[in-house]
């Protein structure tokens, strides 16, 4: 087995929380909080509650599916719908300079069996931090085949090292359940996105899945090979992997300080280009019906995502087009503007046919450092603006204000708890080393539940 991955295993046995940076501490309570109000949020996708409904008869028990009435399920099960649920709705935060999701992949897990462990907040945060560093190195050594989308593959191995440390393995431990975990990787593919299939957000679940079971696998016994990672990453799901770099800075680069949130409830790649349209609107001021056509150039990632009819809710998340257009007729591209109804919104039909995307190559040969898109819109009066960016609001150069997050965090909590229960949660997450139970945040949320 490498040298820098039973490392990186120790790192995850033994960081504790008061070895990290206040600042840090503090950021990784926001992701905390942006992460839990996508999860209640997206909990309340009807194909999610299809999916409790139709997994309630075998229930297990010990740890709570985030959702009305707050249903019991063993932990795997319950670790699954959580992230399936958080991954539904595409408003979770990722990695900045690399393909991740590494919060959604790793928190609902380790909230799952931090609630039947009865893991004390302090713990569940400092497994957090560490799986989430272990996450955005993983992906910055390991190359994903060119469909694969990274749900379920090297996060999914991530989200396995917390599970283990709440388990209490020591780092001889979380290695090998990270070894076990390589079995369990998934390949789903990004065309799932653009085709609508949500079968894409299982993959997300199943990290959540994973961090639940392996531990329990490395517990019983089940043994795995010593270069089971390398295996796994560079030659059977991945296309190489690099191990070299990836004790850099251990301890001191924190990564989840170079994370982005997101805003727009619309695949990352597209924020761009709704940052510019948004500019050039406020300019012209325009109706609907006053707009001629938009015209995105933007760099190859953002501009495959140009389907003008998107066959469902999950596909409109990834159409530039349809994104575009819900920003033009309803004023904003959030989460409770591109909802089912938008897909059906003839207003927002008919504008996206006159929604045109192109790749600048120029744009793509500087991507993902920058994530450069420009946008004309032009009116039948005759009038146009155009605009341009280097990257998207939220970036390293535009951070959004904190209380935009936390706004964002009340909008979406406010499906499930009440006004006072989301103020309440928010507060208690900002003591939460102070909890000596994660079931504390279980039993505020209950205790605040709409209905």
């Amino acid at each position: 087995m490498g040298l820098q991955i039973e490392e990186l295993a120790r790192f995850v046995a033994r960081t504790q929380w008061d070895d990290v940076p206040a600042a840090v501490q503090k950021h990784t309570k926001l992701v905390l909080l942006d992460t839990l109000g996508v999860m209640l949020a997206g909990g309340q996708r009807p194909e999610v509650g299809e999916l409790r409904a139709r997994l309630a008869p075998t229930a297990g028990s010990g740890a709570t599916v985030y959702a009305q009435g707050w249903p019991q399920h063993d932990p795997r099960t319950a670790a699954l719908l959580n992230g399936i649920g958080g991954r539904s709705i595409e408003l979770c935060e990722g990695l900045r300079l690399i393909t991740g999701q590494p919060a959604m992949q790793v928190l609902p897990g380790l909230l799952a069996v931090g609630e039947h462990a009865q893991s004390p907040g302090r713990e569940l945060l400092a497994a957090f931090i560490t799986a989430y560093d272990v996450s955005a190195r993983f992906n910055f050594a390991f190359t994903p085949r060119p469909l694969a989308h990274q749900n379920g593959q090297a996060l999914l191995i991530s989200a396995v090292a917390g599970g283990a440390r709440l388990r209490g393995l020591d780092a001889a431990g979380i290695s090998l359940a990270m070894r076990i975990a390589t079995t369990l990787v998934l390949t789903p593919s990004y065309t799932n996105a653009v085709a609508g299939a949500t079968t894409l957000n299982v993959a997300g679940g199943m990290s959540g899945f994973a961090a639940a079971l392996a531990p329990d696998l490395a517990l019983a016994g089940f043994t795995a090979q010593d270069d089971a990672i390398e295996e796994a990453l560079g030659h059977l799901v991945g296309g190489g992997f690099k191990p070299e770099g990836l004790l850099d800075e251990l301890g001191t680069r924190w990564e989840i300080m170079r994370n982005y949130f997101r805003l727009y409830a619309c695949c990352n790649p597209m924020h761009p280009a709704l940052d510019v349209l948004k500019e050039a609107l406020a300019e012209l001021k325009p109706a609907p019906g006053d707009i001629e056509r938009i015209d995105f150039t933007t760099y190859l990632f953002a501009s495959v995502m140009r389907n003008p009819a998107p066959p469902n809710f999950f596909a409109s998340k990834y159409s530039l087009p349809h994104a575009a257009a819900v920003m033009v007729v309803r004023g904003n591209a959030g989460h409770s503007a591109i909802d089912d109804s938008a897909v059906r919104d003839p207003a927002i039909a008919a504008l996206r046919e006159r929604v045109n995307v192109t790749e600048d190559p120029a744009m793509s040969a500087v991507a993902p450092k920058l994530r450069p898109a420009r946008v004309t819109v032009k009116l039948k009066d005759g009038r146009s603006a155009t605009r341009e960016c280097e990257s998207h609001r939220g970036d390293f150069n535009r951070p959004f204000a904190e209380s935009e997050i936390r706004a964002k965090f009340h909008e979406l909590a406010g499906e499930v708890l009440t006004a006072e229960g989301s103020k309440k949660v928010e507060a208690a997450i900002e003591k939460c080393e102070q909890w000596k139970s994660v079931r504390e945040l279980i039993d505020l949320m209950r205790a605040h539940s709409k209905g």
